[in-house]
C-alpha cells in the first residue's frame, strides 16, 4: 500500500471514529448529599432515582449520605428519593448543564411513625421551605429563578417583588416593602447569622440601594419570610431575607465569566486537592453602568461605580467535624450633578460613598445521630459619606455645603444553635446570639434661621445586643405539625427587653390541602444614628433624649390554606393582621410624624414610643411549577396600611398602595438540531399596583424658609397614579462541549410609564420637580460557565 493510501485510510478511520462521538448525546454527572432534616446527620442508604429513564438510572447514599449519577443527559430532570421511614421526595426540573456538575444537598423527614418496612410517600409540594419551623408566609427560592424571573437582573431583592404582598419602590431602589411595612423592617441574614444591608448605595437604616453586591451565582436555595416569624428569627418587623450560599465543586474546577451592561464578572470553585472533600467558591463582579450613561439610555445624572466579592470555603475535618469561611463585600461610589429640567444650570451637587462587608466563620458539628451544634463569628462594617452643596444665591457659580456626613460602623456577631432531635415527633432548638456594635458617626446639617452648617451628630462609642431563642416542633399526628418558641432580645445602649411568644399550626386536612396558623411577637431596633442623635438646648448644652427609646414592637396574626391542584399547580391564599406598638413618633402633641413612613435617613427629630400602627389583608397565589419549560406565578394581595402619631388620627402609610396584582411566566422552547442543546426562553413580568402616596411641598414656605417644607398637616395626602410595570426577558442557552452559554435581553419598565412617585424642592429655581417611576431599563448579559 503506498503512503498516499495508508493517509487516505487513516483519514476515513478518523472519521468514521468522529461520527459516533457527534452523535453521542452531552452528559453531565449529578451528585450531592441526603440527610435527615432534623438531625442533619447523613441519610444512609436512601435511594435515588431519575424519573423518566429507560433503562432506570440511580443510586444509593453511602456511610456519609453522598450519592453520585454519571452520564446524565444535559436538560432538565426529576430525582425521587425514597428511604425506609422516611417521606419519598421528588425534586422536579433540576437543570443539567454540560458544563457544571450539579450537586445537590437534600433533607429528608422522617416519617410520623418509624417504619421499617414500608416507604411512606410524601405529602409535601414544592411550597416547602428550607427552615422546617417556618410554616406561615414563606416561601423558598432558588437560584434559578433568580435569573429566570424578568426584571430581576439576578438579583434576590427584586425576584422576590413576584411573591404576593412585596414589591420594591416604583422609583427603582431596592427597596423591600412587604404587606405595608416600611423595608427597613427587612433582616437581612447570610449563612445564619445577621448581616447589613448588602445593596450597593444603600443609606443608613435602609434596605434598599440599586443593586445587591451578592451575585446569584453564590446563592444556594434560600428562604424569604413575609410575617409570623419562627422564633429563631429576630430583630424583624416585616419580612426575613435568609440567604444561604452554595458549596464549591470539590472534585474539580468550574468558572463562569459574564458580561452585561450592569456589570462584569467572574465566578470559580474547585477543590483543594483531590480526595479531601473541602472546596471553595468565589466570585468578583465590577460596575459596567458607565456604559449606559454614556450611550445616554438613562440618565443617572452621574455614573455609578462599583464592585463587591464573595467567597464560601468549605473545610471538612471529618465526617462529624466542619468549618467554613464565608464573606460578602461590596464598594460603592458616585458623583451627581442636579440640573434644572431642559436646562444645563446646576442646582446642586452630590457626593456618595456606601461601602460594606461581612467574614465569618462557622463550625458545624454532628454530635451524634440526634443532635448537632452550630456556631458563627462574624465580623462585619459598614462606611456611608454624604456630601451635597448648592449654588449661592448671589453667585450661582459659587456653591456651598448644606448637608455632610461619615457613618462607620463595625459589628462582631456571634451565634450558637443547638439541635436536638427526640424522635420523628418532636425536635428542640436552642440558641443564642450576640451583637457587639461599634459606632462613629457624625452629622452636618445647615440651620437655616441661624444661616450656618450645625452639627446635629457627633458620636462615638459601643454597645450591645443579645438576643435568644428556644424552639420546639411536634408532631401532633401523622397530618397536624406544631411549631412554638420565644425570642428574647435586650438592648444594651438603654436597657431595653423584648420577649416575643410566638407559635405556627399547620394541618394537612387531605393530601393535597392544608390550613395554617401563625402568631408571634416580634421587635425591631432603629439605627444607631436614631438614639444618638444631638438636641441643642437654650443654653448651648446638648442632650441626647433619643437614647431612651425602646424598641419598635409588632403582633402578628396569619391565617393560610393551601391547595395542591393537579401534580403541578398550587393555590395559596393567606389573611393578615398585624398591630404595631411602640412605635417612635415626634414628641409634639399634634405631629404627624412616624418612623413608621421613614425608610431611610433619619433627620432631627426627639421621639418617643407613643405610636402605633395596622396593617391587615389578603393574598392570593396561583402558581403552576415549571414543567415542559412553561411555568407562572399569578399572585393578587389587597390590604390597608395605617399609623397613628401623636396627633392621635389615624391615617394611611406611604406603603399604603391598597392592592398589587402580579402575573409573571415563561416559556422554553427547544430550537435547532436535537444534538445541539440549544434553548430559547421567554420571560414576562406584569405588575399593577396602587398609586405612591406621599406629603405634598408648601411651595410659598419652601421659598420663604430656603429649603424644603412639606404641608405636614396633610400627610401622605399626594397621590400618583396607579402604576404599571411590564418587565419583559428574552434570551438563548446553548450547551456545546464542556460549556453552557447565555445571552439574554431583560427590559425593565418596557412601556416606559412614567407616573409621577414624589416630588422635592429645588432651592436654586425655587420650583417643585417630579419624581417619576423608574424609566426603560434595557440590559444585555452573556454569560459562559466552563
Amino acid at each position: 500500500m503506498t503512503p498516499k493510501h495508508n493517509i487516505l485510510s487513516l483519514l476515513i478511520a478518523l472519521l468514521m471514529l468522529s461520527l459516533p462521538t457527534l452523535a453521542q448525546p452531552l452528559t453531565q454527572t449529578v451528585r450531592g448529599t441526603v440527610i435527615d432534616q432534623d438531625s442533619k446527620s447523613p441519610a444512609i442508604g436512601a435511594s435515588i432515582l431519575l424519573v423518566g429513564s429507560d433503562p432506570i438510572r440511580g443510586a444509593i447514599t453511602d456511610i456519609q449520605g453522598q450519592f453520585r449519577l454519571d452520564d446524565i443527559p444535559v436538560g432538565r430532570i426529576t430525582l425521587q428519593i425514597t428511604m425506609m421511614g422516611y417521606e419519598t421526595k421528588t425534586l422536579p426540573n433540576i437543570l443539567v448543564g454540560s458544563a457544571k456538575e450539579v450537586l445537590l444537598t437534600i433533607p429528608m423527614e422522617e416519617s410520623f411513625e418509624s417504619l421499617d418496612e414500608v416507604v411512606v410517600t410524601a405529602k409535601k409540594d414544592k411550597s416547602e421551605v428550607l427552615n422546617e419551623m417556618s410554616l406561615v408566609s414563606a416561601r423558598t427560592f432558588s437560584v434559578e429563578e433568580t435569573g429566570r424571573f424578568a426584571g430581576s437582573f439576578g438579583d434576590p431583592a427584586r425576584m422576590v417583588s413576584g411573591f404576593a404582598g412585596v414589591t420594591n419602590s416604583p422609583d427603582g431602589n431596592n427597596d423591600i416593602i412587604v404587606r405595608g411595612n416600611s423595608p427597613k423592617g427587612i433582616l437581612w441574614r447570610l449563612e445564619g447569622v445577621e448581616i447589613p444591608n448588602p445593596n450597593h448605595f444603600a443609606n443608613d437604616g435602609s434596605t434598599g440601594g440599586p443593586i445587591n453586591a451578592l451575585n446569584s451565582n453564590m446563592l444556594s436555595d434560600s428562604d424569604f419570610m413575609t410575617g409570623a416569624f419562627a422564633p429563631e428569627y429576630g430583630n424583624a418587623l416585616s419580612g426575613v431575607f435568609d440567604m444561604r450560599l452554595k458549596k464549591g465543586n470539590n472534585e474539580q474546577r468550574e468558572y463562569t465569566a459574564g458580561i452585561s451592561t450592569l456589570g462584569l464578572d467572574f465566578t470559580l470553585e474547585g477543590p483543594f486537592q483531590p480526595g479531601y472533600g473541602g472546596s471553595y467558591l468565589m466570585n468578583y463582579r465590577y460596575s459596567s453602568l458607565a456604559l449606559i450613561d454614556k450611550a445616554n439610555i438613562i440618565d443617572f445624572g452621574g455614573v455609578p461605580k462599583y464592585q463587591d466579592l464573595s467567597f464560601n470555603i468549605h473545610l471538612p475535618v471529618n465526617g462529624k467535624h466542619s468549618f467554613s469561611v464565608f464573606g460578602l463585600g461590596g464598594i460603592s461610589s458616585i458623583s451627581t450633578e442636579e440640573t434644572v429640567e431642559d436646562s444645563d444650570e446646576i442646582v446642586g451637587k452630590a457626593v456618595m460613598q456606601s461601602n460594606m462587608g461581612t467574614v465569618g466563620l462557622t463550625y458545624n458539628y454532628l454530635i451524634d445521630s440526634r443532635s448537632y451544634l452550630r456556631t458563627t463569628v462574624a465580623l462585619s462594617g459598614t462606611l456611608l459619606q454624604n456630601t451635597f452643596d448648592i449654588p449661592e444665591h448671589s453667585n450661582p457659580s459659587d456653591f456651598y455645603r448644606v448637608y455632610d456626613s461619615d457613618y462607620i460602623k463595625s459589628f462582631v456577631r456571634t451565634a450558637a444553635t443547638y439541635g436536638y432531635k427526640l424522635n420523628a415527633k418532636h425536635k428542640f432548638e436552642l440558641g443564642i446570639i450576640n451583637n457587639s456594635q461599634h459606632y462613629n458617626m457624625y452629622q452636618n446639617a445647615y440651620n437655616y434661621d441661624e444661616d450656618l452648617l450645625e452639627n446635629v451628630l457627633d458620636d462615638e462609642g459601643n454597645t450591645n445586643r443579645t438576643q435568644a431563642f428556644v424552639t420546639w416542633k411536634a408532631r401532633l399526628t401523622q397530618d397536624l405539625t406544631m411549631t412554638s418558641g420565644m425570642h428574647m432580645q435586650h438592648f444594651a445602649l438603654n436597657k431595653s427587653y423584648s420577649l416575643e411568644p410566638r407559635a405556627a399550626l399547620k394541618w394537612e386536612t387531605t393530601p393535597r390541602n392544608s390550613i395554617s396558623i401563625g402568631t408571634g411577637l416580634h421587635s425591631r431596633m432603629e439605627s444607631a444614628s436614631v438614639y444618638l442623635w444631638k438636641f441643642q438646648q437654650a443654653d448651648g448644652s446638648y442632650t441626647q433624649p433619643n437614647k431612651s427609646l425602646e424598641v419598635s414592637k409588632a403582633a402578628h396574626f396569619v391565617i393560610g390554606y393551601d391547595q395542591l391542584i393537579g401534580q403541578r399547580t398550587h393555590f395559596k391564599t393567606e389573611l393578615y393582621y398585624q398591630y404595631l406598638y411602640d412605635v417612635p413618633v415626634e414628641n409634639e402633641p399634634n405631629s404627624t410624624l412616624s418612623m413608621l413612613n421613614i425608610s431611610d435617613l433619619y433627620t432631627e427629630i426627639d421621639l418617643v414610643n407613643e405610636g402605633t400602627g395596622r396593617n391587615y389583608g389578603m393574598e392570593l397565589t396561583l402558581e403552576q411549577y415549571l414543567h415542559q419549560g412553561f411555568y407562572y406565578i399569578a399572585s393578587a394581595s389587597l390590604f390597608q396600611s395605617l399609623y397613628t402619631a401623636m396627633d392621635g388620627i389615624e391615617r394611611e402609610t406611604t406603603f399604603a398602595s391598597d392592592y398589587i396584582v402580579n402575573v409573571l411566566g415563561g416559556k422554553e422552547f427547544k430550537i435547532g438540531k436535537v444534538n445541539q442543546q440549544r434553548v430559547l426562553f421567554f420571560n414576562g413580568k406584569f405588575t399593577i399596583m396602587g398609586g405612591k402616596r406621599y406629603t405634598p411641598i408648601d411651595l410659598a414656605a419652601s421659598i420663604a424658609q430656603g429649603e424644603e417644607v412639606r404641608q405636614d398637616d396633610k400627610p401622605f395626602s399626594a397621590r400618583s397614579s396607579d402604576l404599571f410595570i411590564f418587565n419583559f426577558a428574552i434570551g438563548t442557552r446553548r450547551d456545546k462541549g464542556r460549556t453552557t452559554r447565555e445571552f439574554k435581553l431583560d427590559i425593565q419598565n418596557a412601556t416606559n410609564n412614567q407616573v409621577v412617585v414624589n416630588q422635592y424642592f429645588v432651592q436654586a429655581t425655587n420650583q417643585i420637580e417630579d419624581v417619576t417611576q423608574l424609566a426603560l431599563l434595557p440590559t444585555i448579559s452573556y454569560s459562559i460557565h466552563f
